[in-house]
């Protein structure tokens, strides 16, 4: 794996600096106490969902584990962190040896979770861990805000298929990360080529309002786009008249065109009305697509109108109002000596506006009532109960800093197809409200 399968520019030899600075002199400071060999266990987690959300969908797994194989130093990242002086020389030696070597377990990638679920959980000793938190935690938190909105609106889509379309409403990398998550969310294709690249995504696309104005007419511009492209394009229908641009794109494609898109006005009234001129003139299996500032919203408005596709771009790659998990990584236990044999003892933090954590290192498994359907999240320290045994949520991810859990994009897709399935109905609920089911600690 290299970087550019991280989304990352082919000249970034690593992903060692997408960190917070605090992260090096925490480093130094423990290497000078005498600290930072202790074993240490960190868990990834939220205190609460985004406001109204029901679930949440773990997303950015597979990123996680390219970030960590990644993780070096290199003589180039090194020069850069003794020029500005962020650690000291005991410290860039430390770190010119640094390889990931503990063990990392996690929800797998498309899993729901919920709050206080311990999404991810990585052991080894505190220096290298520490170093891994921000890199986590920004692949996390945008990736998993982005496929939560894509389920949501997958959820309201209802079967009809969508179109990732975001590229052009955030950074390009992030446009990358986004199309992924999306995907893994239930998105079915995207407009991104570098993520068709990058991750074997489905790509589409076939033109804008530009092209259609640059031809002297409209008829000009359908006749070259199936000339070029075929009879089963997409034809863009509302530069100018709509009625008129149907009737001139099937009097072209003729019955066998693809479809046709719309991207404004009143998408209900005006996908009933073409979807009628289309069947008059014989295009009866002629689709519908629909974009226009779409969320989960507009989605669902639209459940009774004839269409086919719907392509999603601003709301989609912002989290459609949360673009972020608010994902924390905190120290959760840790050995009372450097002594690898040294027992683990549960840390917490307790300060003041609920920003508290519960020490220990975690399991978590997920409670069915008697038809199968979710009921309790269950979070305990210790021993699992026997009953709870085959429901455990967390999978060996890294062990001995080697990556084990590697799967194909397609397989998180259709785990988070089934653990949606899995949650009772009032998950997929456009109408705010609290997590669909609690979180108990044992």
């Amino acid at each position: 794996m290299n970087t550019a399968d991280l989304g990352l520019p082919v000249d970034v030899p690593s992903t060692a600096l997408f960190t917070d600075q605090y992260e090096f002199t925490m480093l130094q400071a423990a290497l000078k106490a005498g600290t930072a060999e202790r074993r240490s266990v960190f868990e990834v987690f939220t205190r609460r969902l985004p406001e109204g959300r029901r679930y949440g969908v773990v997303a950015g797994t597979g990123r996680v584990l390219d970030a960590v194989e990644n993780y070096r130093f290199d003589p180039g990242v090194l020069g850069f962190l003794r020029e500005q002086r962020i650690v000291d020389e005991p410290t860039l030696e430390w770190l010119a040896r640094y390889r990931f070597s503990g063990d990392i377990w996690g929800y797998p990638e498309g899993e729901v979770y919920f709050p206080g679920s311990p999404i991810i959980r990585v052991e080894g000793t505190f220096a290298e861990c520490v170093l891994l938190e921000t890199v986590i935690l920004s692949i996390l938190n945008h990736d998993s805000a982005i496929a939560a909105a894509a389920s949501r609106m997958s959820a309201a889509a209802a079967g009809r298929r969508l179109i990732e379309m975001g590229a052009r409403r955030t950074h390009e990398l992030s446009a990358v990360a986004a199309a992924r998550a999306a995907y893994v969310g239930g998105f079915d294709s995207t407009s991104d080529l570098a993520a068709g690249f990058r991750y074997a995504i489905p790509t589409v696309g076939t033109s804008a309002h530009a092209f259609t104005l640059l031809h002297d007419s409209e008829r000009g511009a359908f006749r070259a786009q199936v000339d070029s492209l075929g009879r089963g394009t997409t034809l863009l229908v509302d530069t100018y008249d709509v009625a008129e641009a149907v009737r001139t794109a099937v009097d072209i494609a003729g019955p066998e065109l693809g479809a046709v898109r719309i991207d404004s006005g009143d998408l209900l009234l005006v996908a009933h009305r073409v979807r009628q001129q289309l069947d008059e003139l014989g295009a009866v299996d002629t689709k519908i697509v629909v974009t226009s500032d779409l969320d989960e919203y507009a989605i669902a408005s639209l459940a009774a109108a004839p269409v086919d596709a719907y392509g999603v771009g601003t709301q989609l790659v912002t989290g459609s109002g949360h673009p972020t998990c608010s994902m924390v990584y905190k120290l959760v236990a840790r050995a009372r000596s450097t002594d690898t044999a040294a027992p683990l003892e549960p840390v917490a933090k307790k300060s003041l506006g609920g920003k508290t954590s519960i020490g220990g290192r975690k399991w978590a498994a997920r409670r069915l009532d008697a038809d199968g359907i979710a009921e309790a999240e269950i979070v305990g320290v210790g021993e699992v109960p026997p009953e709870l045994a085959e429901r455990q949520l967390l999978v060996e991810l890294v062990k001995g800093g080697d990556v084990v859990a590697r799967e194909p994009l397609d397989a998180a897709r259709a785990r988070h197809t089934a653990a949606r399935a899995g949650l009772p109905l009032s998950a997929i609920q456009l109408s705010r409200g609290e997590a669909v089911i609690p979180t108990e600690y044992v």
